[in-house]
């Protein structure tokens, strides 16, 4: 086993992108091939400042290659939708990885505390992930903010009239290609993030990817079905992307299955719309509906709710508050209050006492001497920041303390929101 000294924890170099990549491939489970359109791939995004390694000087070297990595981490801007429509910086974390023959000695740790230390002093208001593994971010300071679920939705069940014309409500639903969707999406995403808390922003890369105008490995690209809905004055109201899987019975019987990978609305009207006509589609019986918020309208846009089969509920966006007077004035509040919070970091980033004041017409959050009614560590700070748990619930559950009675209520009632957070997108 090597020793503690013998492991560099730092940023990479561009000549050490290949064998970063080899270990990030090893620690997700991949062959550990990297070819020469990878590390070109990586080239173009990735930036080494940001990007951390461990370098164990003491393990073995192949021929022809430099110092092995053993763990890989790596973080890059990003902007959060806070509470209300106001877009925070985040430090998003990602490629997270250990090494199997590594695991257990602490190399995760000193990557985290140099990145967050980073973020902190770059001014970002919150690191963000997603967690493959509930367990290990709490220590960290990061608690799930937003959740995830999805249907299957059994089309025959739905009690959808699939012989109506969709839309029927004067808008038109029209298949368009990946250029019409790079020229289209961006604008359509700006103003849905603007209304939903816990959603990021996507790069002129993501919608790049995402259509096939650039390509993440060698494999040949398989083009899916884009589909816009426009309103009935003609603007763009909904988009959706999806695959579709066609399987025929032995009784030459139609068993369809469309996959939404996107589907994003700015209204309920669009996201009736593009639902329905994904139920209408010939051949098709079966919708997977790729993740979605936990409350989405989904189900309840069928005549038959039961028609859509919930098959995954699960965390999705984790948040770590870095800054926590920021954090509290940039969201907005629909009810007046005032709440004194005691946070417990162990990693120092943001421990103290601290005053907020409350209400529609803004917020002012200072720190403070007074004694505090709420004590809560840093994790459950994030939980509560994007409004989709209740502190009345993490008291009962151990995981804050009521310092003055009917604390947890008053912190419901500023925190709280009327539809839940969602994040989109995964990175």
């Amino acid at each position: 086993m090597s020793r503690p000294e013998d492991i560099d924890v730092r940023a990479i170099t561009e000549s050490e992108i290949k064998e970063w990549n080899r270990a990030l491939a090893t620690g997700f489970l991949r062959p550990p091939e990297v070819s020469d359109h990878d590390v070109a791939y990586l080239a173009t995004y990735l930036v080494p400042s940001r990007t951390l390694g461990a370098f164990d000087r003491g393990a073995p070297r192949f021929p022809g290659r430099g110092t092995p990595v053993v763990a890989t981490f790596r973080s890059f801007p990003q902007e959060l939708t806070a509470v209300g429509g106001t877009p925070v910086p985040a430090d998003a974390i990602t490629n997270v990885s250990v090494t199997a023959t590594h695991r257990r000695r602490g190399l995760l740790s000193r990557m985290m505390a140099l990145d967050l230390a980073a973020a902190k002093e770059r001014g970002d208001v919150v690191a963000t992930l997603i967690a493959a593994e509930y367990p290990i971010y709490g220590r960290f300071g990061f608690g799930p903010a937003t959740h995830t679920a999805q249907w299957v939705v059994e089309i025959p069940r739905t009690g959808l009239d699939r012989h109506r014309p969709v839309p029927d409500d004067g808008g038109r639903v029209d298949l368009v290609d990946g250029a019409t969707v790079r020229e289209l999406g961006p604008a359509l995403h700006e103003r849905l993030r603007g209304g939903q808390a816990g959603a990021i922003d996507r790069s002129e890369r993501w919608w790049q990817v995402t259509t096939g105008a650039i390509r993440v490995d060698a494999r040949p690209w398989t083009e899916p079905f884009h589909a816009v809905y426009r309103g009935p004055s003609g603007a763009v109201e909904g988009l959706v992307t999806y695959v579709c899987e066609n399987h025929w019975g032995d009784d030459k019987k139609p068993g369809g299955e469309v996959t939404v990978k996107s589907l994003i609305a700015t209204d309920p009207a669009a996201e009736r719309a593009l639902w329905h006509y994904l139920c209408s589609i010939d051949w098709v019986t079966t919708v997977r509906s790729g993740h979605r918020a936990p409350d989405d309208l989904l189900p309840h846009l069928l005549p038959d709710p039961r028609a859509a089969r919930l098959v995954t509920h699960s965390d999705w966006l984790w948040v770590r508050i870095l800054d926590v007077v920021r954090a509290l004035e940039t969201r907005t509040y629909a009810t007046a209050g005032t709440l004194v919070l005691e946070v417990v970091d162990k990693a120092g980033l943001v421990g103290g006492r601290y005053r907020l004041e409350a209400g529609p017409d803004g917020a002012r959050c200072t720190p403070t001497d007074q004694e505090p009614q709420l004590t809560l560590p840093a994790a459950e700070l994030a939980t509560l920041w994007l409004g989709d748990e209740s502190a009345v619930r993490l008291v009962a559950l151990g995981r804050l303390r009521e310092q003055q009675k009917g604390a947890a209520s008053v912190a419901d009632a500023l925190l709280r929101t009327s539809r839940r957070p969602w994040c989109p997108d995964i990175f």
